[in-house]
């Protein structure tokens, strides 16, 4: 089914970023927009013929804002503004990474306080959904005047320059993906260029994308659990609603209430009702909910910010409703730059949470009865010894990417941009931990659900029966070693699309909180 997303001068929504950097979602620019970009650029056309020293259109920028711009020099210089930004290097970033970003960034310009035209407006809009993503490399932005680098890439292109992926995959330049697309190239105008490149839409595209996971990763950390948890013959006990609204923060109220209703109908649990000699669980089962809540809440904290800024209008100088240009710091990436380091702690956590169960069940002084790593043969078999491992490794990894982007600051543009953001570094780390995260969540699911299979002929619930049948379709059940590598990709693959959750919400007969 075709996905369009309207753009007007409101907020645009996490659902409406994922819907075109992921799925190639349309992009229509309304009516009201274009009304809003025609009435605002008019004050810029004032500015421009008034002789007046205005930021952004008859000025330098950054540290050379002191020199006045005669209107014959003006279209070269922001030709030369976007080709000196265009300055990245290394390797280019995510296709989705770069549509959120230009999505991003056609939003403020569609509010009508960037003072561009609605002719580049379309431009910018139609090279969206011809699918040409400019390529954006990783190093260049400091999050703060914007994602200025990686937004000049993107402008670039739409002058005809530089480097584009084209929708079929090939890399050429940006004048022939334009023309192979029947677009014509931009020549920019006055504030043009700056509009173009001056905001965090990189850094809150990537927030988007993040939220978007991490919504699912939650959830699976949900499951994850209630597996762990019947696989070491832990209680469920912990769990009770009374007992969690003593503490009454509403992720932890959410997590328990998952794992309460994921271990319902379960025969394992009821089989050790009552003289297992066990007084209480390890914190990684019994702190389940409270850790995972914490997540949560910490997600909706990220989802209130990012609100926030897909409602805003972030450029500088900006044109007010009464037609006032003035210069502002709305750029500077600090609330987002917050968040998606807080994030990358919240994730690492949890991470290492989960891969605390799973060293749990491989172990014969800590599993209940399981077998030394759940090897068919141990000592011959190592079972899934080395899967521990790199889950152990992922987590190290990720224990260095929560340590903090936005509090580094490096001064720039000979002092005048003196503190700046590293918001989009704060961005590219919390992407790889995600990735981090949704490889150990697989490699304990794919743990439990052979544990789980261990149990028997004790039955597991209904819904962690029908989350460990989906991995059956793609891995094989306990037997003698098998290469382990592909089995963990498999469930990484059903983990991170959200598939173990969907199976479990089948089961259920409703979605998970």
């Amino acid at each position: 089914m075709d996905e369009n997303v309207a753009l007007g001068t409101g907020p645009l929504s996490v659902e409406d970023v994922v819907a075109v950097a992921r799925r190639g979602a349309v992009v229509e620019v309304s009516q009201e927009a274009i009304d809003a970009v025609h009435a605002c650029r008019k004050h810029i056309d004032t500015f421009a013929a008034s002789g007046r020293a205005v930021y952004g259109v008859s000025t330098g920028f950054g540290a050379l804002a002191t020199r006045y711009i005669e209107p014959a020099l003006r279209h070269q210089l922001q030709r030369s503004l976007v080709r000196s930004h265009a300055a990245g290097s290394g390797d280019p970033v995510e296709t989705e990474v770069v549509r959120a970003l230009m999505l991003l960034r056609l939003a403020t310009l569609c509010r009508g306080h960037s003072g561009v035209r609605a002719t580049t407006v379309r431009a910018y809009a139609a090279m969206l959904n011809a699918g040409i993503t400019p390529v954006v490399f990783e190093y260049g932005s400091l999050g703060c005047s914007g994602d200025l680098a990686p937004l000049a890439h993107c402008a670039l292109a739409l002058m005809g320059e530089g480097v584009v992926d084209a929708a079929d995959g090939r890399r050429l330049c940006a004048a022939e993906a334009l023309a192979e697309a029947g677009l014509q190239p931009i020549e920019l105008e006055e504030k043009e260029g700056l509009a173009l490149i001056n905001g965090t839409d990189g850094m809150l595209g990537m927030l988007a994308l993040a939220i978007a996971d991490l919504r699912v990763s939650v959830k699976t950390a949900d499951v994850a659990a209630a597996m762990s948890i019947e696989a070491l013959l832990g209680t469920d006990r912990v769990l009770a609603a009374d007992l969690q609204a003593l503490r009454p923060h509403p992720g932890q109220a959410a997590s328990a209430g998952n794992m309460t209703r994921l271990l319902e109908g379960s025969s394992i649990m009821a089989s050790h009702l009552a003289g297992d000699g066990c007084v209480q669980d390890a914190y990684s089962l019994r702190c389940a909910p409270q850790v995972a809540g914490a997540v949560r809440d910490t997600l909706a904290h990220a989802e209130a910010v990012a609100a926030r800024e897909l409602a805003s209008a972030i450029d500088n100088p900006v044109v007010l409703d009464d037609g006032r240009i003035e210069s502002n710091g709305n750029f500077h990436g600090a609330p987002v730059a917050y968040v998606l380091d807080f994030l990358a702690i919240a994730a690492a956590d949890l991470a290492s949470m989960s891969e605390r169960r799973t060293d749990r069940m491989l172990d014969t002084s800590r599993s209940h009865g399981l077998p030394p790593f759940l090897a068919a043969d141990p000592g011959v078999d190592s079972g899934h010894m080395i899967a521990q491992y790199t889950a152990a490794a992922i987590v190290s990894e990720m224990k260095r990417l929560a340590v903090p982007a936005s509090v580094d600051s490096i001064p720039s543009s000979a002092m005048q941009e003196d503190h700046v953001s590293m918001g989009w570094s704060a961005a590219r780390k919390l992407r790889r931990s995600i990735d981090g995260l949704t490889r150990v969540l697989a490699i304990e699911i794919l743990t439990a659900a052979r544990a789980l299979d261990l149990r028997a002929p004790l039955e597991p619930a209904t819904a962690t029966v029908a989350v460990r049948a989906l991995l059956r379709t793609r891995v094989a059940g306990p037997g003698p070693d098998r290469w382990l590598a592909p089995e963990i990709e498999a469930a990484v693959e059903l983990t991170g699309d959200g598939s173990f959750v969907r199976a479990a919400e089948a089961a259920l007969g409703g979605e998970l909180q």
